[in-house]
Protein backbone atom coordinates (compact mmCIF):
# COMPACT_ATOMS: atom_id res chain seq x y z
CA UNK A 1 0.00 0.00 0.00
CA UNK A 2 0.92 3.22 -1.50
CA UNK A 3 -0.16 5.71 1.10
CA UNK A 4 0.68 9.59 1.33
CA UNK A 5 -0.83 11.07 4.45
CA UNK A 6 0.09 15.10 4.98
CA UNK A 7 -1.39 16.27 8.91
CA UNK A 8 -2.16 19.80 9.03
CA UNK A 9 -2.80 21.55 12.56
CA UNK A 10 -4.29 25.01 12.41
CA UNK A 11 -4.60 24.73 15.95
CA UNK A 12 -2.54 24.22 18.81
CA UNK A 13 -1.07 20.88 17.77
CA UNK A 14 -1.13 19.57 21.71
CA UNK A 15 -4.96 19.39 21.34
CA UNK A 16 -5.18 16.91 18.76
CA UNK A 17 -2.66 13.47 18.42
CA UNK A 18 0.43 13.22 16.60
CA UNK A 19 0.48 12.65 12.91
CA UNK A 20 2.09 8.74 13.40
CA UNK A 21 -1.52 8.04 15.14
CA UNK A 22 -3.57 9.67 12.36
CA UNK A 23 -1.67 7.37 10.24
CA UNK A 24 -2.33 4.59 11.60
CA UNK A 25 -5.80 5.10 11.62
CA UNK A 26 -5.86 6.10 7.79
CA UNK A 27 -3.90 2.81 7.07
CA UNK A 28 -6.22 1.06 9.42
CA UNK A 29 -9.26 2.11 7.57
CA UNK A 30 -7.58 1.79 4.22
CA UNK A 31 -6.93 -1.95 5.20
CA UNK A 32 -10.78 -3.35 5.51
CA UNK A 33 -11.49 -1.73 1.96
CA UNK A 34 -11.35 -3.85 -1.10
CA UNK A 35 -8.79 -2.68 -3.86
CA UNK A 36 -7.40 0.59 -2.54
CA UNK A 37 -3.59 0.63 -3.61
CA UNK A 38 -2.95 4.35 -2.95
CA UNK A 39 -4.20 6.92 -1.06
CA UNK A 40 -3.03 10.73 -0.75
CA UNK A 41 -5.13 12.13 1.87
CA UNK A 42 -4.26 15.42 3.81
CA UNK A 43 -6.04 15.69 7.56
CA UNK A 44 -6.53 18.82 8.71
CA UNK A 45 -6.86 19.09 12.42
CA UNK A 46 -9.31 23.14 12.79
CA UNK A 47 -10.80 24.90 15.20
CA UNK A 48 -14.51 26.01 16.28
CA UNK A 49 -14.36 28.97 13.55
CA UNK A 50 -12.99 27.05 10.60
CA UNK A 51 -15.27 23.81 11.01
CA UNK A 52 -18.40 26.11 11.21
CA UNK A 53 -17.06 28.04 8.49
CA UNK A 54 -16.21 25.09 5.65
CA UNK A 55 -20.10 23.39 7.39
CA UNK A 56 -21.61 25.93 5.98
CA UNK A 57 -19.92 26.39 2.87
CA UNK A 58 -20.30 23.27 2.31
CA UNK A 59 -23.03 21.48 3.89
CA UNK A 60 -25.29 24.20 4.13
CA UNK A 61 -25.31 23.85 8.24
CA UNK A 62 -24.59 26.16 10.93
CA UNK A 63 -21.98 25.93 13.61
CA UNK A 64 -18.70 23.79 13.68
CA UNK A 65 -19.64 19.48 13.30
CA UNK A 66 -16.88 16.86 14.30
CA UNK A 67 -15.78 15.76 10.91
CA UNK A 68 -15.88 17.05 7.23
CA UNK A 69 -14.67 14.67 4.32
CA UNK A 70 -13.76 15.75 0.48
CA UNK A 71 -13.33 13.36 -1.78
CA UNK A 72 -10.92 14.04 -5.12
CA UNK A 73 -13.50 12.14 -7.37
CA UNK A 74 -12.43 8.93 -6.45
CA UNK A 75 -14.85 7.19 -8.28
CA UNK A 76 -13.06 6.68 -11.64
CA UNK A 77 -10.67 4.80 -10.03
CA UNK A 78 -11.85 3.15 -6.84
CA UNK A 79 -7.80 2.26 -6.63
CA UNK A 80 -7.01 5.37 -5.68
CA UNK A 81 -8.06 7.25 -2.43
CA UNK A 82 -7.93 11.03 -2.92
CA UNK A 83 -9.23 13.49 -0.77
CA UNK A 84 -8.92 15.57 2.66
CA UNK A 85 -10.21 14.97 6.13
CA UNK A 86 -11.36 18.13 8.24
CA UNK A 87 -11.42 17.59 11.85
CA UNK A 88 -12.67 19.82 14.58
CA UNK A 89 -10.67 19.35 17.55
CA UNK A 90 -12.93 21.04 20.43
CA UNK A 91 -15.73 19.21 18.93
CA UNK A 92 -14.56 15.93 18.94
CA UNK A 93 -13.02 16.52 22.51
CA UNK A 94 -16.38 18.04 23.76
CA UNK A 95 -18.21 14.57 21.90
CA UNK A 96 -15.14 12.02 23.78
CA UNK A 97 -16.83 13.49 27.09
CA UNK A 98 -19.89 13.08 26.57
CA UNK A 99 -20.02 9.55 25.21
CA UNK A 100 -17.89 8.41 27.68
CA UNK A 101 -14.98 7.77 25.30
CA UNK A 102 -11.22 7.87 25.28
CA UNK A 103 -10.22 11.02 23.27
CA UNK A 104 -8.09 8.59 21.29
CA UNK A 105 -11.27 6.20 20.27
CA UNK A 106 -12.74 9.07 18.96
CA UNK A 107 -10.09 10.90 17.13
CA UNK A 108 -9.93 7.39 15.37
CA UNK A 109 -13.07 6.68 15.10
CA UNK A 110 -13.51 10.04 13.25
CA UNK A 111 -11.00 9.53 10.47
CA UNK A 112 -12.11 6.05 10.12
CA UNK A 113 -15.60 7.58 9.48
CA UNK A 114 -14.16 10.25 7.01
CA UNK A 115 -12.06 7.39 5.36
CA UNK A 116 -15.29 5.41 4.73
CA UNK A 117 -17.58 9.02 3.30
CA UNK A 118 -14.56 9.49 1.09
CA UNK A 119 -14.60 5.88 -0.45
CA UNK A 120 -18.32 6.69 -1.18
CA UNK A 121 -20.13 4.57 2.00
CA UNK A 122 -23.00 6.73 3.60
CA UNK A 123 -25.14 6.64 6.57
CA UNK A 124 -28.35 7.97 4.93
CA UNK A 125 -30.70 4.86 5.47
CA UNK A 126 -30.55 2.04 7.29
CA UNK A 127 -28.59 -0.56 4.99
CA UNK A 128 -26.68 2.05 4.18
CA UNK A 129 -25.26 2.90 7.73
CA UNK A 130 -25.15 -1.27 9.01
CA UNK A 131 -22.32 -1.63 6.18
CA UNK A 132 -20.59 1.95 6.68
CA UNK A 133 -20.22 0.78 10.95
CA UNK A 134 -19.74 -2.85 10.38
CA UNK A 135 -16.40 -1.59 7.98
CA UNK A 136 -15.34 1.18 10.61
CA UNK A 137 -15.96 -1.81 13.39
CA UNK A 138 -13.62 -4.08 11.88
CA UNK A 139 -11.11 -0.66 10.97
CA UNK A 140 -11.21 0.26 14.54
CA UNK A 141 -10.59 -3.27 16.16
CA UNK A 142 -7.71 -3.67 13.90
CA UNK A 143 -6.16 -1.54 15.63
CA UNK A 144 -7.70 -1.81 19.48
CA UNK A 145 -10.71 0.17 19.50
CA UNK A 146 -14.34 -1.17 20.46
CA UNK A 147 -17.31 -0.85 18.73
CA UNK A 148 -17.58 2.88 18.35
CA UNK A 149 -21.49 2.78 18.06
CA UNK A 150 -22.23 0.16 21.51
Amino acid sequence: MDCHIAVQYAVDASLAPRRSSFRRWVLAAVAVLDGVKYCELTVRVVGAAESGALNERFRRKQGATNVLSFSYDNQRDPSRLLGDIVICAPVVQCEARDQGKTESAHWAHMVVHAIMHLCGHDHETPDQAAVMEALETCALRRIGFGNPYE
